[in-house]
Order: C-alpha cells, then sequence, then structure tokens
C-alpha cells in the first residue's frame, strides 16, 4: 500500500478512522525526511493493514503548527483515534517496526479507560479539555 498525502481538510477524518495511522511530517528540502522516506514507503508495502500517510509541512504550514510540529520529519502514530506515539527524527527501519508492533499491541480498552478516566478529571477541576 502507498503513502496518501494528508491536508488540513482530509487530516481528521483520516486519524479517527479505526485501525492505525501512521503520519510523517516531512519537507522536500530536509535531509533527514528524504532519509526516512524509503523506510516509511517500504514499511507501507509491507503492512497493508496500517494507513500511512505523510503531511507535507511546506503546503501545509497551518496544520504542522497546529500540531505543534517543531521539528521535521516526526512520525505520529494514531489508533482508534487516539494518538500513541509522536516523536521527531529519522528512524531507521527497525525502529519503525518496533513503533508500529507496539502501537499493535497497546491494550486499547485499557487507553479508552485512561482517557475517559483524565477527561472525567478535567471536567470536575473545571479545565477545557485538551
Amino acid at each position: 500500500m502507498a503513502t496518501t498525502a494528508l491536508t488540513a481538510d482530509s487530516f481528521m477524518d483520516t486519524i479517527s478512522s479505526d485501525g492505525i495511522v501512521l503520519v510523517d511530517f516531512w519537507a522536500s528540502w530536509c535531509g533527514p525526511c528524504r532519509q526516512f522516506a524509503p523506510v516509511f514507503e517500504a514499511a507501507s508495502e509491507s503492512h497493508e493493514d496500517i494507513t500511512f500517510t505523510k503531511v507535507d509541512t511546506e503546503a501545509e504550514q497551518e496544520l504542522a503548527g497546529g500540531l505543534q510540529i517543531t521539528s521535521i520529519p516526526t512520525l505520529m502514530a494514531f489508533r482508534d483515534g487516539i494518538l500513541l506515539f509522536n516523536q521527531p527524527g529519522a528512524l531507521p527501519a527497525t525502529a519503525l517496526e518496533q513503533v508500529i508492533d507496539a502501537v499493535r499491541e497497546v491494550d486499547m480498552d485499557e487507553v479508552r479507560a485512561e482517557v475517559a478516566k483524565q477527561q472525567a478529571e478535567q471536567s470536575e477541576n473545571g479545565d477545557a479539555p485538551a
């Protein structure tokens, strides 16, 4: 499966979908981004059950800024609409595979329970939800 380009218009719908979504934030002038691109593409070919996406930070500056992307490449991993991983830096293939394995192994029932608990605490404290 090839990677898909995300825009501000398609970002929320894509990351909110069921399953795993990996997002690579990159720019054409970025050397480490160009180094990571073939690693990301190769992983997309061997994990057809995962949605691999890319955000061009130059074309989507408002989206990247809103997500506080300050260093590229940055990789985010979402599962069932919940952010589980967010890290800048070009990963070698073995590290990317470790991230994928870790995201697959997460007990999403536990994660959803923790998210609900945090939201309840914020409501009790009068904090606005994040």
